[in-house]
C-alpha cells in the first residue's frame, strides 16, 4: 500500500495487524480519486472506518484542506498515526478520533462540522452496518450542499433505495468490491 499521487506520492503505508480491516487496494484508491478529480483540492474530507487511513491520506496528499479520520480499533488508530507521521503532513490538516462511528457523527453534528467528501468503508462482516450507516447519513447534517459520499461494499451487496435525502448516482465494481457514489437530492433530481 502506498500514496499514489500528490505531496506524499510514493510513501509506503502500513496496514493494521489482523483480519479486522481490509485495506483498500491501490487500484480502487486510484479509481476513486480519478472520479473525484481536482475538486479534492481545498476540500473537507471525512474518512469513516478509516483503518490505516490510506484514503484520507491520499486526499491530504492530493490537496484536501482538512481530513477527519474515525475508527474504533486502537491498533488501526496507532497505524494511522504512524502513516500520517511518515507522510509528514501538518497536524493542523487532520483530526483523528478513536470512537464508534455513529457516536462520532453525533459529536460532529453538534460541533457543526461540514464535509465535501465522505468516504465510508465499513467491515464487510457486519451485514447490517451498511443500511445503518446509509440511513444515518441520510438523516445527517454533516454534508455541504454539493457534497459527495462514497461507500465501499462487497460486490453483490444490495443497498437501500428508500433514502430521502441521498441518491446513488454511480457504482463501480473492482474485483470483490463496489464503490457506490451518493449525492444529496436537489430539485433537478426530483423533476427527473
Amino acid at each position: 500500500m502506498r500514496v499514489i499521487a500528490g505531496k506524499a506520492k510514493g510513501k509506503r503505508l502500513k496496514a493494521p495487524p489482523g483480519l479486522s480491516t481490509r485495506p483498500v487496494t491501490d487500484m480502487i484508491k486510484e479509481a476513486l480519486f480519478n472520479v473525484l478529480g481536482s475538486d479534492i483540492m481545498g476540500s473537507r474530507f471525512l474518512d469513516l472506518f478509516a483503518g490505516s487511513g490510506s484514503v484520507g491520506i491520499e486526499a491530504l496528499s492530493r490537496g484536501a484542506a482538512q481530513v477527519v479520520f474515525i475508527d474504533l480499533d486502537a491498533r488501526a488508530i496507532r497505524v494511522l498515526k504512524e502513516n500520517l507521521d511518515n507522510c509528514k503532513f501538518d497536524s493542523q490538516c487532520f483530526e483523528i478520533y478513536r470512537n464508534d462511528v455513529f457516536r462520532a457523527l453525533d459529536i460532529m453534528e453538534r460541533k457543526k462540522y461540514r464535509f465535501d467528501y465522505i468516504y465510508i468503508d465499513p467491515p464487510f462482516s457486519d451485514e447490517e452496518i451498511f443500511d445503518r450507516i446509509l440511513y444515518r447519513m441520510d438523516k445527517g447534517e454533516i454534508m455541504n450542499q454539493d457534497a459527495r459520499m462514497i461507500i465501499r461494499t462487497r460486490r453483490q451487496k444490495n443497498l437501500p433505495l428508500d433514502l430521502e435525502c441521498l441518491m446513488e448516482y454511480r457504482a463501480d465494481n473492482y474485483g470483490e468490491s463496489t464503490l457506490h457514489y451518493y449525492k444529496q437530492i436537489n430539485e433537478e433530481d426530483i423533476k427527473k
